[in-house]
């Protein structure tokens, strides 16, 4: 009866620790795999790894250096990451389940599915469990050849990640052939007038901020522009009362000198300096996440990210849906702002304790010696507590939330079993 029980303690303890063990990280995964030292160094560069270690329900399919570097060779970084976004698959395929496939074949899609620039079937990539044990892989527009073979196993994470090699790289009709232009080229006003933010594009002309966008934007840029809604919504402060260096200020907080894309802004824990940051801690930007949602938090109020205008690297352009207003010209926020999603847990909202900082207020917001600050980043509390701007969340925190419950329920049921075992 004894042993009996120590076993069942055992096997509980066991399961309650296996719940807790989560997340992804592909760099870490590959490391350790030299042969495929490139690929991983692609997935980098691209910020593909960012998007796949924001995800919870993944396929990684690598190749060897040997059969990549031929392929890529002389590409733009914008074309390599549309073709390696095929070899991402949103779904769960260890080896077992490659020979599992229902009928044999199964068109699954990948990440290049979800940028809205794969017509018809060009996002997907086709399965197929042949006679013999073989598992090959190929594009799914039709009259597509499977090219490509299963080889091995490489890492797995049940039911979270599963990086499995495969033969050659798949290749889509016109992936590696339909080059994007340069970002050199690329007409950021027009880009923006079209997707709705026609005042925004009007003040970086009418600033000339634009031309610092545009010479940024050769070693990455990500540009948030507010649409034109967000100028009549209520709150928003009188613009015409700021300083032209005060305007020029604004403008350059709605860009980030780096290309950013939305992946990476999931993951991405510090705090994110703009093109407006001069020192440590100034006019930057905080970033939370709830599920595929992101809100970038300024100290003053929220904004979320409401549509992906172009992701093409080095250039990432974003639609938000309220101003950025960073706490530098306009102050903190005097009161808690309604959060943007619903928080994980209740938990009290502190009142907002004054800093100590000059009673005076400076005359110019440029000039003056700046506040401290923002109260809802981690260096505007000395104990990282949730103030003014509530933060719903963290990065990855949708993930988190849903691992979090398995291990309460997981561990509510092995007390329970153990506290049964000892009262029997």
């Amino acid at each position: 009866m004894a042993t009996s029980k120590s076993l069942l303690l055992f096997l509980a303890l066991v399961a309650t620790c296996a719940v807790i063990v989560s997340g992804h990280n592909i760099t870490d995964i590959l490391k350790d795999f030299p042969e495929y030292s490139d690929f991983s160094s692609y997935l980098q560069q691209t910020r593909l790894a960012d998007e796949i270690n924001s995800r919870q329900t993944i396929t990684v399919l690598v190749v060897s250096n040997g059969a990549l570097s031929p392929v890529v060779a002389k590409h733009p970084l914008s074309v390599i990451k549309n073709f390696l976004s095929l070899h991402i698959v949103l779904d769960y395929y260890d080896p077992a389940k490659l020979h599992k496939i229902s009928n044999g074949t199964t068109l699954s899609t990948t990440l290049y599915q979800t940028t809205g620039n794969a017509p018809g079937n060009l996002g997907f990539v086709n399965i197929t469990d042949l006679q013999g044990g073989k598992v090959k892989f190929g594009s799914a527009v039709p009259g597509s050849k499977l090219d490509s073979s299963y080889t091995k196993s490489v890492k797995q994470i049940p039911y979270n990640i599963s990086v499995i090699e495969i033969s050659a790289p798949i290749i889509a009709p016109g992936i590696l052939t339909a080059q994007a232009p340069s970002a050199s080229d690329v007409n950021i006003t027009a880009l923006l007038e079209k997707a709705g933010c026609k005042t925004f594009a009007s003040m970086l002309v009418s600033s000339g901020v634009i031309k610092n966008y545009e010479t940024a934007v050769e070693k990455g840029l990500t540009i948030f522009a507010p649409n034109d809604e967000a100028f009549k919504a209520d709150g928003v402060p009188d613009l015409s009362k700021l300083t032209n260096a005060e305007v020029v200020s604004l403008l350059l907080y709605h860009a980030v000198a780096d290309y950013t894309p939305i992946g990476a802004l999931k993951t991405t824990k510090d705090p994110i300096d703009t093109l407006a940051t001069s020192r440590a801690g100034k006019f930057d930007i905080t970033t939370t996440t709830a599920g595929d949602a992101v809100t970038l938090h300024t100290g003053v109020g929220p904004s979320r990210i409401a549509d992906t205008v172009l992701d093409a690297t080095p250039l990432a352009i974003f639609t938000v849906d309220s101003l950025l207003l960073p706490s530098e010209l306009f102050g903190k926020s005097p009161s808690p702002a309604p959060a943007p999603e619903p928080v994980s847990s209740p938990t009290p909202t502190p009142s907002l304790a004054p800093s100590p900082a000059p009673t005076a207020k400076a005359p110019s917001p440029l000039a003056a010696s700046p506040p401290a600050p923002p109260a809802d980043t981690p260096e505007g509390s000395p104990a990282n507590a949730p103030t003014a701007e509530a933060q719903t969340s963290t990065p990855g925190s949708s993930a988190v939330h849903v691992k979090a419950s398995v291990v309460i329920v997981v561990a509510a049921i092995a007390t329970t079993v153990i506290s049964s075992l000892f009262l029997s």
